[in-house]
């Protein structure tokens, strides 16, 4: 049933996305929603390398049945550091789904021929080749007003993709020369990624920053053996987490630089079938020479909160990109950075990242506006982490006070159900990238109350499942956003903090990334709402907010999916069932 995790697992294990089936699934480690593993007794905290028994286990979901009986093994459920982490966490591997056997099963298999694609559990056109059409050939659709974009989605009308970037656009001439790439990412396919760049640039020089270890580590490295253009860069990490760097490319380029912070992993499963986002930064240009390494900031303080992130991860390998981002003009950024970082942080050093940095910017950057207390928060994300037994362990403590800063508000959470998941795209292996656990959610039924569905017709995507995380404040008719966050935070302690030492203190997991928009930067007081996303004007003023306005609370009927139970009364829009083993 963990598709997506292990899809993660199969490619970082040098099978490139090939799929085999195991008669005896093995359980790999706990991992928590911003990806370091949860202690258990019966496997020591491996790091990364918790993924690599996953491969052998990985399968389709199981067709559909008339009288299916599965069994489901549970985890054991563990806690760390009063965290309470569990295993709902973002981009978590766990135990495949047995395939129910089938008369047909029992007749020896074809042979694989080499050229031969894999099969996938996203269902039998999840491999189709894309239009002719389906890429830009030009900017002219594009709206460069926030620079915000969805990706690229196949199997939706055309006009939904017209102004959405797929990565090989991102890599294209059509944004500059490039010269060289720095990617920071979790999860790698190294031969899919190397066919996104253009002939051209193919063999450019490439840094992969990462945070694998030990036989993970030695994996990735052979990986990309044939590719003697490929560089690594591993991070560093502290006690309280395993380092995974988060989603971010640096592009060089002969025009100059430019930086791209997205929520996709490099992987092909990310960029066909699911809502991604990201922001696109203006091409950078070079600085005169003798400039100081101060100058080309912009008003946002953007170039020196990336240094400072840059710097964090200590790596001695990115000392270059520094200076050379130093060399570059950010002064046209008109976003804030939102980074976390992993430690422990007092003093004026607590709001440089996580939700006591957004708090920070809020209060210093927005205005009361009328009726602030009827503004809505709402928080859409791909995974959740243990919020406590009830909503004032930190929900609606402090992480409400940051989020509603300057007023109160009521919370709408948007995460999908088990039916949006079942009608999606790609069918029940999208629940595989929206690591829900049941063992958290017993714990927190409290939260379900806030949950509303995953409904997305303005951007066509209503059936491409989620794995962008946003948060806004928005007007009491929908029409108005106070601020827009987009980033690689999901709904956790891990990944935004959490005060400690009687609020002297907070401490955070995880490497985090996102910008925020704030309207003062724009010259606005608020943004609108665009009404008609796609496709995408140049001349449109209004925020492409990527779901549906006002968020559809569940029916009575409904229940936010949960990824380790069986789903078994109705097939998806493939014919499979849900059995987790």
């Amino acid at each position: 049933f963990t598709v997506y995790g292990l899809l993660c697992a199969t490619i970082k294990d040098s099978q490139h996305g090939k799929w085999t089936i195991s008669d005896k699934p093995k359980l790999s480690p706990k991992r928590n929603e911003d990806n370091h593993s949860v202690k258990e007794p019966s496997a020591p905290a491996m790091g990364s390398e918790a993924r690599k028994a996953a491969h052998v286990n990985q399968t389709i979901p199981v067709k559909y049945e008339s009288n299916p009986s599965p069994s489901v093994k549970r985890k054991r459920e563990t806690e760390e550091a009063g965290w309470n982490l569990s295993s709902s966490d973002d981009e978590t591997p766990a135990p495949a789904p047995k395939k129910e056997p089938k008369k047909s099963d029992v007749n020896p298999k074809k042979k694989k021929t080499e050229d031969k694609r894999p099969p996938s559990p996203h269902g039998t056109s999840y491999y189709k080749e894309e239009p002719a059409d389906f890429f830009e050939t030009n900017l002219l659709s594009m709206n460069d007003m926030y620079r915000f974009y969805l990706n690229k989605v196949t199997g939706i009308p055309k006009k939904f993709n017209t102004g959405a970037l797929h990565i090989k656009e991102i890599l294209s001439p059509m944004f500059g020369t490039l010269k060289e790439s720095v990617q920071f990412n979790y999860c790698f396919d190294i031969p899919w990624m190397v066919e996104q760049y253009p002939p051209e640039f193919r063999d450019k020089p490439v840094i992969l920053v990462h945070g694998e270890k030990r036989e993970s580590k030695a994996r990735l490295i052979q990986q990309a053996k044939p590719y003697p253009h490929i560089r690594f860069c591993q991070i560093s990490c502290v006690k309280i987490v395993v380092a995974f760097c988060r989603k971010m490319m640096l592009l060089w380029y002969e025009e100059g630089f430019r930086v791209i912070i997205l929520t996709s992993n490099l992987i092909r499963a990310d960029w066909y079938q699911k809502t991604q986002g990201m922001w696109m930064s203006p091409l950078y240009p070079r600085l005169p020479e003798g400039s100081p390494g101060t100058a080309g900031e912009s008003p946002t303080n953007f170039k020196s909160d990336l240094l400072e992130y840059l710097e964090a991860y200590r790596a001695p390998e990115l000392a270059e990109c520094i200076d050379r981002i130093k060399q570059h003009d950010l002064s046209e950024t008109r976003v804030y950075l939102i980074g976390s970082t992993p430690g422990r942080y007092q003093g004026p050093a607590m709001e440089k990242w996580g939700h006591l940095r957004l708090r920070k910017l809020l209060s210093e950057h927005t205005k009361p506006v009328q009726n602030e207390e009827r503004w809505h928060v709402l928080g859409q994300f791909s995974s959740i982490g243990s919020m406590g037994l009830d909503k004032t362990k930190w929900l609606a403590a402090e992480f409400q006070r940051t989020l509603t800063t300057l007023g109160k508000a009521g919370k709408s959470l948007v995460y999908p159900s088990v039916e949006n998941v079942r009608t999606s795209l790609e069918g029940y292996p999208a629940g595989g990238s929206l690591p829900y656990s049941i063992q958290t959610a017993q714990k927190q039924l409290w939260l379900h109350s806030y949950f509303h569905g995953w409904h997305a017709d303005v951007t066509g995507r209503s059936n491409a499942m989620p794995h962008i995380k946003t948060y806004m404040r928005v007007s009491p008719d929908f029409t108005q956003l106070a601020w827009f966050l987009v980033t690689s935070a999901n709904l956790s302690k891990a990944a935004w903090g959490a005060l400690e030492k009687n609020n002297t203190q907070v401490m955070v997991r995880s490497y985090e990334l996102g910008v925020l928009y704030l309207p003062s930067a724009f010259n606005m007081s608020t943004f609108p709402v665009e009404k008609n996303v796609f496709p995408a004007s140049s001349s449109s003023k209004g925020f492409p907010v990527p779901f549906d306005l006002p968020p559809q609370h569940y029916s009575s009927k409904e229940q936010p999916w949960i990824w380790n139970i069986p789903y078994t009364q109705a097939p998806d829009t493939h014919g499979n069932v849900w059995v987790p083993s």
